[in-house]
């Protein structure tokens, strides 16, 4: 693999298979990884710490199970880039935030430990928006992550560092979390696959909380294939998370050679009106491949989807004025003392949280607020019904739904950050999916009139992640072969 990770497009099936049958060290594989990461780290920022010492500790670990004879699991040696939103036991977890500064969990995450029964190696928490609110990755404590394809540009958000780090070579596997599109817009800028599982289908346990009724966990990759791995490492039942689904993880590699023959695929026109013309462009590309390949594509209008926003930056917000409730300078984190419980509070908050964060725990404290609630919050949650009856109709006229995963290319840096809506329009076609609790994924499918990445989104019903990977990797086969590696 070469410094600049043009070479580091292996995917994260063949490094486990290679590390299993000891015909590569997952500590050589680990190495390569860090001297990409030395490369371009400092331009990029894509990570808030690299766990190198911990990384090669595991890796050894790993080279010791090989060669005993003793199974590894289904990423061994595969390095992984994690969110720095989910609990690593005694590793620093901060969400990006001034307020969590040096916290130390004294758990893992679900997903974090089933990592590691696959086999994985953990080689460094990701950069995001400050407790993934955000859709720029410029919210962030530690300064923003720049997108590997062009540095001027932002790589999305919230989960931009681990899209950043796919992007780049640094890690062929990702985690994000996705409240309202955080995994599959920075996977469309990046260029990279990214994945928002049915909610339920993986455990938020250690996942520190936005919108607890909204966030997922789900994977980055360089491929199809690899995200529906990932995905099948980190699902399934968790008694410890009450809103988990009673049941297996999804067979995401289930139908994955199945291809797209007779079914049915509506291309959303809410999912492309106000798309960039380059981005629409290649969504129409998209719908005449899987026609070509056999699907039925016919146009469908959903216009519930018209208010899924207005809905989304109601509720989301008053479930984080909630969460980020316990921020209160007493039981764990930064605190600013004062003369008393109340001024010490206060003081905490003010310095702690970042200006996005706090417009945001502001909106939602007036939602929630007396007087106001039905208005504001009650509307909004009977939007959020209207929407999840509006894809049962849609469902039951087509197998998925296709659209544009994001209005535009990458923006450029600072360009939106003194505009609020504009920066909350990013997430314009991935919130639909969120509020209605569907699995969605972003595909990269050719490149916008700047060169830069677009990403094709499709959406599927609840627990139908094996029809989705289908999908996803015929528009893979069809992705017109213009060069996006960074």
């Amino acid at each position: 693999m070469s410094a600049d990770g043009r070479s580091a497009r292996r995917t994260a099936a063949d490094i486990a298979s290679a590390v299993a049958a000891g015909e590569e060290s997952a500590a050589a594989v680990l190495d390569a990884h860090l001297a990409v990461i030395e490369s371009r780290e400092p331009d990029l920022h894509a990570f808030v710490s690299v766990l190198g010492d911990e990384a090669r500790e595991r890796a050894a670990a790993i080279d010791r199970s090989v060669a005993a004879g003793e199974p590894v699991g289904p990423l061994a040696g595969v390095p992984v880039a994690l969110k720095d939103n989910l609990c690593t036991l005694g590793l620093a977890t901060t969400c990006s935030s001034k307020i969590l500064e040096g916290w130390r969990p004294p758990y893992d995450a679900t997903v974090v430990r089933r990592l590691a029964d696959a086999g994985a190696v953990i080689i460094g928490k990701t950069n995001m928006d400050e407790f993934a609110m955000g859709s720029s990755t410029e919210n962030s404590s530690s300064g923003p992550t720049r997108n590997p394809h062009d540095t001027a540009k932002v790589p999305g958000g919230s989960s931009g560092g681990s899209a950043a780090a796919v992007a780049a070579g640094f890690a062929p596997l990702g985690l994000g979390s996705d409240t309202g599109g955080s995994i599959r817009q920075p996977a469309a800028f990046c260029g990279v696959v990214g994945m928002k599982p049915t909610y339920g289908a993986v455990s938020r346990y250690g996942l520190v909380a936005f919108a607890s009724s909204l966030d997922q966990i789900g994977p980055f990759a360089t491929t199809v294939a690899d995200a529906a791995l990932l995905l099948e490492v980190i699902g399934g039942h968790d008694p410890a998370d009450s809103t988990s689904l009673d049941g297996p993880a999804p067979a995401a590699r289930s139908r994955l050679g199945e291809g797209v023959d007779g079914l049915r695929v509506g291309l959303c026109a809410q999912l492309l009106t106000g798309a960039a013309p380059d981005v629409a462009a290649r969504v129409h590309e998209a719908a005449e491949a899987l026609a070509v390949a056999g699907a039925r594509v016919e146009e469908v209008s959903i216009p519930e989807f018209d208010y899924g926003l207005s809905a989304y930056y109601l509720l989301a917000p008053a479930e984080a004025s909630s969460n980020l409730a316990r921020y209160d300078g007493v039981r764990y984190g930064l605190r600013v003392d004062a003369p008393d419980a109340a001024a010490m509070n206060r003081a905490t908050r003010t310095a702690g949280f970042g200006a996005e964060v706090k417009r945001r725990i502001m909106l939602g404290t007036y939602a929630l607020s007396a007087g106001y609630y039905d208005a504001y919050y009650g509307q909004a949650q009977r939007v959020r019904t209207l929407v999840v009856e509006a894809f049962a109709r849609a469902y039951a006229d087509h197998d998925v739904l296709l659209g544009a995963t994001a209005p535009t290319t990458a923006f450029a840096i600072g360009s939106k950050a003194d505009d609020p809506l504009a920066m909350y329009l990013s997430d314009l076609f991935t919130i639909p999916s969120n509020l209605a609790g569907h699995p969605a994924i972003s595909v990269p499918f050719g490149t916008g009139d700047d060169g830069l990445p677009v990403g094709v989104q499709v959406l599927a019903p609840a627990l139908a992640e094996p029809l989705l990977f289908a999908v996803a990797a015929a528009l893979e086969v069809a992705t017109p072969q213009e060069e996006t590696v960074p």
